[in-house]
């Protein structure tokens, strides 16, 4: 077993959200689980591990449906926090079997390789929409004007939440997942059950004018699956509708300008992408590996387990660096190199697993959209200013992508 202690490896310090990937470097070579004492987790920094145990039933999401708080050594969140703990523990992502197992049913159902297909229109119809107006101001806040608002629509839409009421959508999703980053402050805290209350209570209306009036979408297809003997409860579908919304817009939002960030600082890579339209499958791939928006996924130790001689006991957290797990050079050759024709790529950035997320294959068109539509119509697009590092180590991004077209 190694002490983190010693090591670059502190999700505080901005030196280290700008560039993590030489502090994974040092743990990989530490060993293969690192305790950390600041957080009180087991870090895993190597792909073989971190793929491994996201399959080993051993560990869970949750542990509530075996335990106690007390029966698994660990403190009751406060109850202020409860509005946020409410929200989050009846989300598909945050069970295990089985009510993972019937939420999970039910849901991809709208994640059917024909239905996502469905979407491509719309999806290039939005995609293309958005760049024009990019294109016509002379540029613009790539991430406003472009990697937001077209995830949070495709959702939106799937979900059946009206245009008129998506406003708040991306600011809720922003302090609900404040919570999901490293020992989160009261006031990230507090904003992040404001806005479970919130987005809680517009859902609850929502939910009632789609029992009178049942429409194509998603919300519509939980009630009826509900009422034609499906159980779920009106806590699990808020949960759910709010967890897809999240999960369905954060990922993507970040891959976009991560990914496009890293194009900006390989010019070779972007030349060659623009050349070849054709490269944008692997692209996108790389990009995901290349810089991981989501960095860490925590799970909770369900029973005993040893690691490479180390016995990790039940009540521990584990904490599987996915970041770390993508720059293996175990697994990818020249792992640091920005390679876009990069064809043996088993990154994790999707998770894997039960909880392997259900919307993989929609986040992979909406970032075919949005890229090839900037790659078409904005092909002499440039970095107009430095950007900004999110202050974040789990859900890696930016504050914003400053570009100009020629």
């Amino acid at each position: 077993m190694a002490a983190a202690s010693d090591l670059a490896f502190d999700p505080w310090d901005p030196a280290f959200l700008a560039d993590p990937y030489p502090a994974y470097a040092e743990l990989r070579a530490r060993g293969r689980v690192i305790r950390y004492e600041p957080t009180d987790q087991w870090l895993v920094p190597h792909h073989a591990d971190v793929s491994a145990l996201l399959r080993d039933r051993r560990l869970g999401r949750t542990y509530q449906h075996r335990f106690t708080h007390e029966d698994f050594g660990r403190t009751p969140p406060p109850p202020e926090h409860e509005p946020f703990h409410t929200l989050n523990d009846h989300g598909m992502l945050d069970l295990e079997p089985p009510d993972h197992t019937r939420i999970r049913r039910l849901v991809s159902k709208a994640f059917t390789p024909r239905t996502v297909e469905a979407l491509k229109p719309y999806v290039r119809n939005l995609a293309n929409d958005l760049v024009s107006a990019l294109v016509a101001a002379g540029g613009g806040d790539l991430l406003t004007d472009v990697a937001e608002p077209l995830p949070v629509a495709v959702i939106a839409e799937m979900l059946g939440i009206p245009e008129s009421d998506r406003a708040p959508l991306r600011p809720w999703s922003a302090d609900i997942c404040g919570m999901y980053e490293l020992n989160p402050s009261q006031e990230t805290a507090a904003k992040a059950v404001r806005a479970s209350v919130e987005f809680s209570e517009y859902l609850q209306e929502l939910i009632a004018a789609r029992r009178k009036e049942p429409g194509e979408d998603l919300i519509s297809g939980l009630i009826a699956a509900h009422d034609e003997g499906d159980r779920l409860t009106e806590q699990e579908m808020i949960s759910t509708a709010v967890l897809l919304l999240n999960a369905g817009h954060e990922a993507t939002v970040n891959a976009t300008v991560n990914g496009w960030w890293a194009l900006f600082r390989n010019p070779g890579r972007l030349a060659a992408l623009r050349a070849d339209h054709s490269l944008i499958p692997s692209a996108i791939e790389e990009l995901m590996r290349y810089d991981t928006p989501l960095q860490l996924f925590e799970r909770w130790v369900l029973d005993d387990i040893e690691i490479d001689g180390t016995t990790i006991p039940r009540g521990s957290e584990i904490a599987m660096l996915f970041g770390s797990a993508n720059h293996d050079p175990a697994v990818f050759a020249d792992p640091e190199r920005l390679d876009l024709t990069r064809t043996d790529n088993p990154h994790i950035s999707f998770s894997a697993g039960i909880h392997y997320c259900i919307g993989a294959p929609l986040a992979r068109i909406e970032l075919a959209a949005s890229m090839a539509a900037l790659l078409e119509k904005a092909p002499t697009l440039s970095l107009a200013a430095e950007p900004e590092r999110k202050p974040n180590f789990v859900i890696r991004g930016l504050e914003g992508l400053s570009v100009e077209v020629g």
